[in-house]
């Protein structure tokens, strides 16, 4: 009876694994058919052994670098000691329409919201607590500058990948109605639909794909990143920065890439460059490929021929290994060595080009 009984339940542990691994090959599945079907992403150049790819391989991980990752100690000071500095903003901030001269407010991390030419714009919004999925990611270090509320109506929301640092669901639902369109790079329209947003507003881009809004040009460029929202669709969407072409300002988004040649084709394509919005945080010697170094979005800024150069992607979240101030402080120093004009806003700071004063605010907070 006993080497029955052990047999029986070897068959049921058995059953039990092959369950939870054709579930989770199955859910895969239904991720990718959800997340890639449609004749524009399997037609796309950029769609390869049926995920997405970039155009200059990425750093493939060995066990070696994998254990590093997980047993590095971060620097000191990865988060502040104290509360970072936030101007709030409420609908009285703004006027309608847009402003014909160009302003924007960073709000934190890579949240950007941008006027010019009679048009407003945000950049990849993420107002929640937490970078990550449920209770789990890195915890914010300041507050929010600006509720969903207080938002008057955008022309467009810009999305860049859909990691959870730049696409925050709730966000993107309470902007439903506030939003005339969504642009998104391909396969990033479908996780909108499902979450609620119609499809009529949803403007799905691959590479060098354009579009007018009013007088501005809209580019889909290119950068050096991955994406995925869980460990099972990993690069089943794409991912992108962005152009903007007016009659009198040109501005660039970096969203989240490593450095590559194909900087140097945006500047000789779209620029130059008025203003840009360059990701300085999150670098480290392990994921070379995918986050800039501050020195490398120095260089990026002259490649594409950029003018003013505006950091993003740090100071709210921890996601590297780097003191939460030291991307700004090595930017800092790379611009000075080069002679790059930089403006460093403070939180929800109201910038207009024609009346600035910069101030390096984080010194302060150390």
């Amino acid at each position: 009876m006993l080497i029955v009984f052990k047999f029986k339940k070897m068959i049921w542990t058995i059953v039990i694994l092959l369950a939870l691994v054709v579930s989770v090959f199955g859910y895969r599945y239904y991720l990718f058919l959800a997340l890639t079907s449609g004749e524009r992403i399997l037609a796309s150049p950029n769609f390869v052994d049926s995920k997405f790819a970039n155009n200059v391989p990425n750093k493939k991980y060995t066990i070696k670098d994998i254990v590093g990752m997980v047993f590095k100690s971060g620097q000191k000071d990865q988060k502040p000691s104290k509360p970072l500095p936030v101007e709030k903003l409420d609908k009285k901030t703004f006027q309608n329409p847009p402003m014909e001269n160009l302003q924007f407010v960073w709000l934190g991390h890579s949240s950007v919201l941008l006027e010019f030419e009679e048009k407003r714009f945000l950049f990849d919004p993420v107002f929640a607590q937490k970078a990550g999925p449920l209770f789990l990611g890195p915890k914010r270090f300041h507050t929010v500058p600006l509720i969903v509320e207080n938002l008057l109506d955008l022309d467009a929301v810009f999305i860049s990948h859909d990691h959870y640092d730049h696409l925050d669901k709730n966000v993107i639902l309470n902007l439903a109605n506030k939003a005339l369109s969504f642009y998104v790079p391909l396969g990033v329209g479908k996780r909108l639909q499902k979450w609620g947003v119609d499809k009529s507003k949803i403007l799905e881009f691959d590479w060098w794909d354009e579009m007018r809004i009013g007088d501005i040009k809209i580019a889909s460029t290119p950068a050096r990143h991955y994406s995925g929202r869980n460990l099972l669709d990993k690069d089943f969407t794409f991912w992108c920065s962005w152009s903007l072409i007016g009659k009198a300002y040109r501005i660039f988004f970096s969203g989240d890439t490593g450095t590559f040649p194909s900087f140097a084709e945006i500047g000789e394509r779209y620029g130059p460059f008025d203003l840009t919005f360059m990701k300085i945080g999150a670098y480290d010697e392990y994921w070379p490929d995918m986050q800039m170094t501050p020195e490398e979005a120095v260089a990026a800024q002259a490649e594409i021929h950029g003018k003013l150069f505006v950091p993003v992607h740090w100071g709210t979240f921890d996601l590297g290994y780097h003191s939460w101030y030291e991307p700004a402080e090595r930017l800092v120093e790379a611009a000075v060595a080069v002679k790059i004009e930089i403006i460093t806003p403070r939180i929800g700071e109201i910038v207009k080009l024609s009346d600035h004063q910069n101030s390096f605010w984080w010194r302060g907070v150390k």
